[in-house]
């Protein structure tokens, strides 16, 4: 299979999120927000329902499971980081968010469950899978920090909007037409599961032979 590699430009919009396929790598420029608070995906749950007010507009936003540490130095925002964090702790809350703000680009690390996928399909978003552990690479890609929202918070738990370019590249992992790298891999690892322990029982047998 050939290796598809697209940069694209951010927010993305459904037509790109559509024509995007699992596997597919990303090269991200433009605008994202991020942030890596299980309390913020509740908040903004909140938010849809009319309990509390948006920090910032995230309507089509491309929202990603980063996270990140600012500071403001001589009246202007540093980013110190930016680093993957793991994305199923907000299966919960990410189909009615994706659905709830028209979001087209999600992602993080680790993947989302079957629910998720499924809005994923519906909206025409896709999951980018980022480089766990990729920090320095992930926080030199960014030129900007355009926005900071919900500073009551601690800093990870922000929403903070970046200007970035050339973050990544970042894969397709679950594409916007239901197919999911992640769901192929648990398949794949239970159909050789048997096969596995077959195995791992042969080599018990041999080692307690030969000690014996």
């Amino acid at each position: 299979m050939t290796l598809r590699t697209h940069q694209l430009n951010f927010p993305l919009s459904r037509s790109d999120a559509l024509s995007l396929r699992a596997g597919d790598q990303v090269v991200l420029d433009g605008e994202i927000v991020v942030t890596a608070g299980l309390p913020t995906h509740q908040r903004l749950l909140r938010c849809l329902d009319g309990e509390e007010l948006l920090p910032m507009d995230l309507r089509g936003a491309s929202v990603f499971h980063l996270g990140s540490f600012t500071r403001e130095v001589e009246g202007r925002l540093e980013l110190l980081y930016l680093n993957p964090t793991t994305s199923t702790r907000f299966n919960p809350y990410m189909p009615r968010l994706v659905r709830g703000f028209d979001w087209h680009a999600v992602g993080g690390k680790g993947g989302l469950d079957t629910a998720c996928s499924q809005a994923l399909q519906e909206v025409g978003c896709v999951y980018l899978s980022f480089l766990g552990g990729g920090c320095t690479l992930l926080s030199q890609a960014v030129t900007e920090i355009l926005e900071v929202g919900w500073s009551d918070m601690l800093t990870h738990y922000r929403l903070v909007r970046l200007r970035v370019k050339d973050l990544g590249p970042a894969t397709v992992a679950i594409d916007a037409h239901g197919r999911s790298l992640y769901d192929e891999e648990h398949a794949a690892a239970r159909q050789q599961r048997g096969q596995i322990l077959d195995h791992l029982a042969t080599q018990r047998n041999k080692a307690r032979q030969s000690i014996s």
